[in-house]
């Protein structure tokens, strides 16, 4: 990679990195094609010539990789990489969002995280691998950066319930694919088929468990067929039919009528019916809701119960690495403020309003699961039996209001349901 830079004159830039970190050369050895299509070339950081035109010392010229136009202007770290973007017609995405200034701001940190995270020495740069997933890249995680962020322009053009359900199905693939580059970063041996059943049709998250032909679940029996359609069937019956008689009379009921409809219609009925047609097929996808009234404690609640897709993405992605560094209490506030977080993204920020509720509800939840770890809860008996049932009920339903708010309901819920012919 240590090539000569020649006719200066009739390329656009030099694209700068690290000569002596073995991912950056390698990065810079796959996109070197691309980028020299486009009249950019690259070099090293610590080419001479490079150092005399950016005029750094040696920690700040290894800090971030640097783009140098033609003209003599620099830029650094994430602000190249968009400067990059505008010559790559399939890159609009990024280059939309990063007119955004929390964007531009998320992208800027998530740069420089991953360039304080390298360790270099004797000349032997490396990030540290996630102790989840030692064969996950960097670059693994920017569909769960850009997607959302693409889905953020579309705010401003759309109604509020289509912006939703984009930074919904924006989050959910970008964790999709990370899970799915776990798994191939593993060495799992799977064929095409497999790979696009598991991204394209199974909302689930166990990419390994999926992936694996040896895995041979058990075939479903024609009771959960049966329990599935049923399922189904209350969800239409709840978003077509009791929202609409509600709708005129009490909006605000009929908006969480359908809610609860799109709930059983997803998560309790097709992404089951996914599970059973899967596992008839011989491939392993347990469903993601676990009858969640059947749960005796909150911890087994968000532990097993309800949604393990996103369960399971939490606790390996939140909950373990936290854990290894702090305490498990800490780890499991953490690991619910995020989760609140993201909520905000799909609830608040489509509403414009309700902010910091969703993330109260989750916070709730983690102190309740707290409490009922505490020697306090344990010896009062919150962790199992009846006071385990009503204490899981009373924090995981009892706030409901604040995950859902009535600027959510009138803002997203309400008028979608026109748009879908559910009034």
């Amino acid at each position: 990679m240590n090539s000569e830079i020649t006719d200066k004159d009739k390329v656009k830039g030099w694209v700068l990195y690290d000569a002596d970190c073995p991912l950056c050369t390698r990065l810079a050895l796959d996109f070197r094609p691309m980028l020299r299509r486009r009249h950019f070339d690259l070099a090293p950081l610590q080419s001479p010539w490079a150092r005399t035109r950016l005029g750094l010392t040696p920690p700040q010229l290894l800090a971030e990789m640097r783009l140098l136009r033609a003209d003599g202007t620099v830029f650094s770290g994430a602000d190249a990489l968009l400067e990059i973007s505008r010559h790559l017609w399939w890159a609009w995405p990024l280059r939309q969002a990063g007119r955004l200034p929390v964007i531009l701001k998320l992208l800027r940190s998530g740069y420089r995280w991953v360039a304080r995270n390298r360790s270099c020495a004797h000349s032997a740069c490396a990030v540290h691998k996630l102790a989840i997933a030692r064969q996950i890249r960097p670059f693994d995680f920017l569909p769960l950066l850009v997607l959302p962020a693409a889905a953020l322009t579309l705010s401003v053009q759309f109604p509020p319930w289509v912006f939703m359900w984009a930074m919904a199905l924006a989050l959910y693939a970008g964790c999709k694919w990370l899970t799915f580059r776990e798994a191939v970063g593993r060495g799992l041996v799977f064929g095409p088929a497999r790979a696009l059943g598991y991204l394209l049709a199974w909302p689930g998250m166990e990419a390994s468990a999926f992936l694996n032909h040896q895995n041979a679940p058990a075939k479903p029996s024609e009771a959960e067929w049966a329990f599935a359609f049923t399922k189904t069937g209350l969800g239409f019956v709840l978003l077509f039919g009791v929202s609409r008689r509600l709708f005129p009379f009490h909006p605000l009921a009929a908006g969480w009528t359908a809610m609860c409809g799109v709930v059983f219609i997803l998560h309790f009925g097709l992404f089951h019916l996914l599970s059973l047609t899967w596992r008839r097929a011989g491939v392993k996808a347990t469903p993601l809701m676990q009858n969640p009234l059947a749960t005796k404690s909150l911890s087994e609640f968000w532990g097993g119960r309800w949604n393990t897709a996103f369960n399971e993405l939490v606790f390996r992605y939140i909950y373990r690495p936290v854990r290894r560094r702090t305490t498990p209490a800490f780890a499991t506030l953490a690991a619910f403020g995020l989760s609140g977080l993201v909520h905000e993204l799909v609830i608040s920020l489509p509403a414009r309003g309700g902010f910091g509720l969703p993330t109260t509800y989750f916070v709730i939840q983690g102190f309740g699961l707290l409490l009922e770890r505490s020697a306090f809860g344990q010896k009062i008996g919150l962790g199992n039996g009846l006071p385990g049932r009503a204490f899981a009920l009373a924090i995981a339903a009892g706030p409901a209001f604040f995950l859902f708010p009535p600027p959510f309901i009138r803002n997203v819920i309400l008028p979608m349901l026109p748009a879908i012919g559910a009034t």
